[in-house]
């Protein structure tokens, strides 16, 4: 049975897209089928093939299972703002169900979906990024980016996605800021603080995953 994590994030430019690419590889390293997915896009850029979306490109080309672009990112939108929005804007709606038909013809040990946003953006006519994910995948794992402010966004996410009743695998500390002072405190506080286990740590500049105990992906 394919295992489906959903990437999400304290906030927008947490660093998404690089943790799930770094996960991508390293389970492709491990010997593993790894797909990734993008299923909403924003910020996309118009080209002879479409609409076509770089953190989607970056999960395509990180991952050994091939897919069409349409099926890695079945709802793209050329502006940069938040999707709801951008849907409304072009007289659309995100559609869930035409999200899940492309998902359940990938076939892989691992599907790597990654969110859009934070939580709590809205997808448009009442629906959350909460619906989606609750739709596609089995687990929520949480990208922490590791900057001033950190352990707050870090537990009120958590705490939220706890509240939706959907199961939070544990959270990756993605160091996006070299300037930070005490990252390492602020670290341990996290792992002290957060309801459910660290999995692994992406360096400042890096692009290889430090997994804390790989037994803890099972």
């Amino acid at each position: 049975m394919m295992k489906r994590w959903f990437i999400t994030g304290t906030d927008t430019d947490c660093g998404k897209t690089r943790v799930a690419g770094a996960l991508i590889r390293l389970l492709v390293e491990r010997g593993y089928k790894v797909a990734g997915q993008k299923p909403v896009a924003s910020g996309c850029e118009v080209t002879t093939a479409g609409l076509r979306n770089g953190d989607a490109l970056d999960l395509m080309s990180a991952a050994n299972v091939e897919l069409p672009y349409e099926t890695v990112n079945p709802v793209a939108f050329e502006p940069a703002i938040a999707p709801h929005i951008a849907a409304e804007e072009s007289g659309q709606h995100i559609d869930i169900l035409k999200i899940l038909t492309p998902t359940e013809t990938i076939h892989a040990d691992y599907l790597i979906i990654e969110g859009v946003g934070g939580w709590c953006v809205p997808l448009g006519e009442g629906r959350l990024l909460v619906d989606l994910a609750r739709a596609l995948a089995q687990e929520v794992i949480l990208v922490v980016g590791m900057r001033l402010g950190c352990i707050n966004h870090a537990l009120l996410t958590a705490a939220q996605i706890e509240r939706d009743g959907v199961p939070l695998k544990g959270w990756i500390a993605n160091h996006v800021d070299p300037d930070m002072q005490a990252q390492s405190e602020n670290l341990k506080s996290l792992r002290t603080y957060m309801p459910v286990p660290l999995l692994g740590v992406l360096p400042w500049g890096g692009c290889s995953l430090e997994t804390t105990d790989f037994a803890l992906w099972g």
